[in-house]
């Protein structure tokens, strides 16, 4: 049709619509929509399009796996209305199954919910609804979502809007991150969507209008999006789009226009991807938590099943990985000899398939990779295999190689990481590494009860020191302004902070491309102190509160030669001792390294930007190292 045309056929449409809705007196009208309009090119003929939807019940159509299993499902072509929902996501709470598969409805099949997120007081609340007679149909957080909306619509809902109102009140009693879309048949021209901690944009299109997680989702229908904030409500219709505030005050909101294209969209505003990620660490740690643990309860791993008599078998566990992984593995190798007393070597995966190593059927070997497509990690895993050892594969990457190659797999749920210098990834390994030995120890009984709920405490605290850590870097900046034209910086620290100078090392020789080295603190006089020489950096990490005065010895050897110094700390130092010090919140001897490592990642970043350098894409790296 011609732009003419195209014009007469909108205004038609519109005039139908505004017909139907507020002149022609029938309560059944409500659920007639106007969907197109084709004109003859002489413009003497109409053909009005029309859907009608079964003013009762929402189609709800879902599968197990790929977006594409769903046209597997007869009807699917078939499905009317002029609103939907639909997610795609990886289990957190409950098996992949079709059960578990969103949109979640309550029991009078009123409300529909798409949920990303965790809700952390599922069980409270289900217990709840249970005793007020609701049944559940998955092992999901997100079902008692749309049950206790119903719970509230039907029970002392007062005022106007009624459907925003229970919605409100539902999320009011929801602990853990989110990002929601709620439907209803009573309502068959609105979606309502509120968020927190997770990420949501709508998108503001021409007669339609859209939600998702992120902005290259929708960017070939729209360039115009909404941003909600924590706690903020939204009504959105086929025209319209109202917000509400955490009490239910209508306000308006700035659209803005995107002008990014769909890679670049994906920065969410961020400059760089690196800074992106870096910045979404708390909400990946709480993904790589999800459900597989509670406090006063057993961890749980959905797809592994280690039992107490084969866990009690196994006499040495290797973890293998390259570069970033291999120093997560090195944390985790501290926490699974403490609470497990099983001796554990982390190996370099390109090093250790060329060695020959000591392996047999009573030998666990643990290997980590981001992207699950390293080639030297999966070939030290297929040996592995061969030599008669049960292997188990963490990976961020659903269906990547190594996850199918192995006898076992947990994933990390950190999301995508595009920036080729890994951080996020990093942290979310970390802590996976400490939940599943965690989770040995259980099965094992080899800890106290009591050790175990506090290390469970603290990692579910972890989210929130970290937003901390990233709400506080004007000193990082400072630093960094200071040093950023150097050639050499060196890295020091002592136990699981020895593993943060290794991995801080490497994120400043990734993306600076600054020589920098890590050594052992106590390693400092058996050579590399011949290297320190006035005015060179020197990084130390000192937050064991065993080993804080050995620590802090070895940093003095390097300021009596002229260093100058920064130090990543959680304990009380005297600050005029130092050049710098970044403090960051006290946690677990174990978990240390997820906090200190993030001013170390800043640090690099800033530094890479003073310089002028492609922070995203180092020169001569890949994201994923295929090849050997």
């Amino acid at each position: 049709m011609s732009i003419k045309t195209q014009r007469i056929a909108s205004n038609i449409v519109k005039e139908i619509s505004y017909i139907l809705a507020y002149e022609v007196k029938d309560n059944d009208i409500k659920f007639v929509t106007v969907t197109d309009c084709k004109l003859t090119t002489d413009l003497s003929y109409a053909k009005i399009y029309v859907t009608v939807l079964d003013n009762n019940k929402i189609a709800v159509m879902k599968n197990k796996g790929r977006v594409n299993n769903l046209y597997d499902i007869d009807g699917i072509n078939d499905l009317l209305g002029n609103i939907g929902i639909a997610h795609t996501r990886w289990a957190t709470h409950g098996k992949p199954s079709k059960e578990n598969s969103h949109p979640h409805m309550d029991n009078s099949n009123t409300f529909a919910v798409v949920h990303n997120g965790i809700i952390e007081n599922y069980t409270e609340i289900r217990n709840f609804l249970e005793n007020k007679g609701y049944n559940f149909l998955s092992q999901t957080d997100t079902e008692v979502i749309p049950n206790l909306i119903h719970y509230y619509y039907e029970n002392g809902i007062q005022g106007e809007n009624p459907f925003l109102r229970a919605v409100k009140s539902a999320v009011d009693d929801l602990k853990g991150s989110y990002a929601i879309g709620v439907i209803s048949y009573k309502y068959p021209d609105k979606l309502i969507v509120v968020r927190k901690d997770s990420p949501l944009v709508i998108g503001k299109g021409n007669g339609e209008n859209f939600i998702a997680s992120d902005i290259p989702a929708i960017l070939p229908y729209t360039r115009d999006f909404y941003l909600p904030d924590d706690n903020e409500f939204v009504e959105i219709f086929k025209n319209t789009i109202r917000f509400y505030d955490s009490s239910l005050v209508e306000h308006s909101k700035a659209i803005k226009n995107i002008e990014w294209d769909a890679c670049a969209a994906e920065k969410d505003g961020f400059e760089d991807y690196m800074l992106k990620e870096i910045y979404e660490q708390p909400n990946a740690i709480r993904e790589t938590i999800g459900s597989r643990f509670k406090l006063g309860e057993k961890c749980d791993f959905d797809d592994l099943h280690f039992t107490k008599e084969f866990l009690s078998k196994i006499n040495k566990i290797y973890i293998v990985a390259c570069g970033t992984a291999m120093h997560a593995g090195l944390t985790g190798k501290t926490i699974i000899e403490k609470l497990c007393r099983i001796p554990v070597t982390v190996d370099i995966a390109s090093e250790y398939r060329y060695r020959d190593p000591i392996i047999d059927e009573n030998t666990l070997c643990i290997f980590i990779s981001q992207s699950g497509e390293t080639a030297d990690t999966i070939a030290a895993l297929k040996l592995s295999k061969q030599k008669g050892a049960t292997t188990l594969a963490i990976s961020n990457v659903i269906g990547s190689s190594i996850t199918r190659e192995a006898d076992y797999t947990i994933y990390t749920h950190a999301g995508p990481e595009i920036a080729v210098a890994s951080t996020k990834a990093y942290s979310s390994q970390v802590v996976l590494l400490a939940i599943l030995a965690i989770y040995f120890a259980e099965v094992l009984n080899s800890t106290p009860e009591n050790v175990l709920e506090n290390l469970k405490s603290e990692i579910l605290d972890l989210p929130v020191k970290i937003s901390n850590i990233l709400d506080n870097t004007e000193e990082i900046k400072k630093f960094a302004k200071k040093v950023y034209i150097e050639k050499d910086m060196f890295f020091l620290g002592r136990g699981t902070d020895y593993n943060v100078a290794l991995e801080g090392s490497l994120k400043l020789k990734e993306i600076s491309y600054i020589h920098s080295e890590a050594y052992a603190a106590g390693e400092l006089k058996h050579g590399p102190i011949a290297l320190i020489e006035n005015n060179v950096t020197v990084i130390g990490i000192v937050t064991d509160p065993n080993l804080v005065e050995k620590s802090l010895s070895n940093i003095q050897e390097v300021i009596t030669r002229g260093a100058k110094t920064l130090i990543i700390t959680n304990q009380i130092l005297p600050s005029n001792h130092f050049n710098y010090v970044i403090n960051i919140p006290n946690t677990s001897d174990f978990l240390s390294p997820i906090l200190s490592v993030i001013p170390l990642q800043l640090l690099s970043y800033y530094i890479s930007k003073n310089k002028g350098l492609d922070v995203d894409k180092p020169r001569n790296l890949a994201k994923s190292v295929t090849v050997e």
